[in-house]
């Protein structure tokens, strides 16, 4: 598929008289696509059922044609204030119970039911009147669900609804109260009607308790997009997708992605680095202005396996964000380089976050491709480049990577309602991995637990799967790749049990991990032979050949034929260890990448990115700062 650009675009914000120059200079720049309408509901409906569509439908005809394809975003982010009136229940509720109010966005209960059939109203509406249109090429579902701690809610309705859902679940109150393991501190209920949110009590609430409760809420988010999804459906053909956004764990993504064409995210890599990424402070010193150089690849690979292959960039950083701790400028060259990794990992469209810099709202000093006074900023010269690249660059051509990676949705829900360790959670083992193929110059698919064909594979890593699905786990003890278990594997049943035949129960390992403990920062344990164990270690009985040790000789990476257990949170001088073990019993071409340079490889070319600041060698030549090395195979 060929690669295009784009932008977001709010002809609502400005004079119609500007949006013809507007729509010019977008094509004129090499632009595709133009996202709007996503927070535009006050305008289409500024009193409850008196629909404005004009402006809108003006704004179509000057956009289309100049030559640009609209992907329109039900505006569902922003319910408007009358909303709030005729339904005043409607707002999420925070921990500690308290209203996220009107005045910013996103201020909804998914458990709303009649807010979910207000959203289901203004979708089916804006399909009936442009799912049609000539100029419209796709759908956004709202906008970035789960942003600003906006999945949980513990409202009213969020209470009836779980209910419900446990209902539907168990059937019985009795099978509830032993599938939690009520009896525990007398907690046992008498029906569904007893039960309230985990959120108040006076010490923790029951972890099963706070799993189901995460269920329902991740259950909600799918179940109101699928609502715009129907509506859509029965009144234009063209492609639905949502813009998700990095290290947003609250909600199955995949289960979202099912309803999609698409899968689209919002990357903002200085924003990111400052309060996403985890880093230390020298890492966020170094990569300031460049971001870090894995966690956009990162969630690129996520995307591509949420869309089953069909993803974009709906919002691309061009400049300073506005909403991080600290907001410095991009390193001349980053918008390009940031643009063509998002293409090395197969994005069909990446467009950037936003045409202007608005001179009012939240977002001021949010850098646009325009500065406020409409001249050029730093970005769109940046753009334009990658638009003319574009214009001999080949379309997109998918590989399998070697090595698939495990991302579970439900895990990470599982360690953040059960840490063990402060600051501890599945997101980051995962991501420590991920970093450590990077760093040996490996491409990574990361797949859904559902999958179960790996054929193709050289290795599998399935790190913190806290509960596994039986068919996962006969899937991997029959694929033929090495694959790699642990920590925590299968530490609870479904229903957050430990179950009785310890963990990990991994077919053929014989393995048992007889006690587990979470270490303090300052109490690493050391592997024999070099790096160590952080955070996490387990003591793991059986007769399986040991790999890895503690200096002490206690047993940490173990394997039988294919299957490898870890049991501990390895360091990055650990798992580099440990994917140099698994290179050489697959036979993986690896390479040692300088610090701050990573390369990517599809079917028909080989991308070299240089994150850092200073002049680096390659096989290929030399890569300046913020550089791009495209190589056709």
């Amino acid at each position: 598929m060929k690669r295009t650009l784009g932008t977001c675009y709010y002809p609502e914000h400005w004079p119609e008289e500007m949006w013809e120059e507007d729509a010019r200079r977008m094509a004129e720049a090499g632009l595709t696509w133009l996202r709007i309408g996503e927070f535009s509901w006050s305008k289409l409906e500024p009193t409850p059922g008196d629909l404005q569509w004009g402006w809108l439908d003006r704004a179509f005809k000057v956009l289309g044609a100049a030559g640009l394809k609209v992907v329109l975003g039900t505006p569902t982010a922003t319910p408007p204030r009358w909303m709030i009136d005729k339904h005043p229940d409607m707002l999420a509720v925070d921990a500690k119970g308290h209203p996220r109010k009107f005045g910013s966005r996103r201020h909804y209960c998914f458990s709303h039911t009649g807010y979910r059939e207000e959203s289901r109203r203004i979708t089916r509406l804006m399909a009936q009147r442009y799912g049609r249109d000539p100029y419209l090429g796709a759908w956004q579902t709202d906008n970035e669900y789960g942003c600003h701690d906006t999945v949980v809610s513990y409202s009213d309705m969020a209470r009836s609804g779980f209910r419900d859902w446990l209902a539907q679940r168990y059937q019985s109150i009795d099978a509830l109260n032993r599938a939690w393991g009520n009896i525990f501190w007398s907690m046992e209920y008498r029906n569904f009607h007893d039960i309230d949110l985990p959120n108040l009590t006076v010490t923790e609430p029951n972890p099963a308790h706070v799993q189901d409760f995460r269920r329902y809420s991740s259950d909600m988010v799918v179940i109101f997009n699928r609502a715009q999804v129907d509506e859509i459906k029965m009144h234009s053909d063209a492609p639905i997708s949502h813009n998700y956004m990095g290290r947003v764990t609250e909600f199955d993504h995949f289960k979202v992605g099912n309803d999609l064409e698409i899968a689209t995210w919002d990357s903002y890599p200085l924003g990111f680095l400052e309060d996403r990424v985890g880093a230390t402070p020298d890492h966020q010193c170094a990569y300031a202005r460049q971001g870090d150089p894995d966690f956009q690849a990162f969630h690129h690979d996520l995307y591509r396996a949420i869309g089953r292959g069909r993803w974009w960039v709906m919002e691309q950083q061009p400049g300073p964000v506005n909403w991080a701790p600290y907001n410095p400028a991009p390193l001349p060259g980053m918008v390009r380089l940031w643009t063509w990794e998002a293409f090395a990992h197969g994005a069909e469209a990446v467009c950037y976050f936003r045409w202007r810099q608005a001179p009012f709202g939240q977002e001021q000093l949010h850098a646009g491709l325009l500065r406020p006074d409409s001249q050029d900023a730093p970005g769109l010269a940046e753009a334009r480049q990658v638009a003319e690249e574009l214009a001999d660059a080949q379309t997109v051509q998918p590989l399998q990577a070697p090595v698939a990676l495990i991302f579970d949705y439900e895990a990470d829900w599982a360690w953040a309602t059960q840490p063990h360790g402060s600051g501890l959670s599945y997101f980051s083992l995962v991501f420590d991995h991920y970093r450590a193929l990077r760093r040996v110059g490996l491409s990574v698919d990361i797949v859904p637990p559902g999958t179960r064909d790996f054929s193709g594979y050289a290795v599998i890593l399935a790190p913190g799967l806290i509960h596994v699905d039986p068919d996962l786990a006969i899937a991997l003890s029959k694929a033929t790749a090495d694959v790699v278990y642990g920590p925590r594997t299968a530490a609870r049943d479904e229903y957050f049990n430990i179950p009785t035949q310890l963990p990990p129960a991994i077919p053929d390992l014989n393995l048992t991990i007889s006690r587990i403990e979470s270490l303090r920062p300052d109490m690493p344990v050391a592997l024999n032979g070099g790096g160590h164990v952080l955070h996490y270690i387990e003591e793991v009985e059986g007769d399986a050949e040991i790999l890895l040790s503690t200096v002490s000789g206690a047993p940490v990476v173990l394997v039988r034929g294919s299957q490898i257990y870890c049991g501990g949170w390895l360091d990055d001088v650990g798992l580099d260890r440990l994917i140099a073990l698994l290179a050489e019993r697959t036979g993986l071409s690896t390479i040692a990448l300088t610090e701050g340079v990573r390369c990517r490889k599809t079917a028909t070319e080989e991308f070299w990115f240089n994150y850092t600041i200073a002049t680096v060698d390659t096989p290929h030549g030399p890569l300046p700062p913020a550089g791009v090395l495209r190589r056709a195979l």
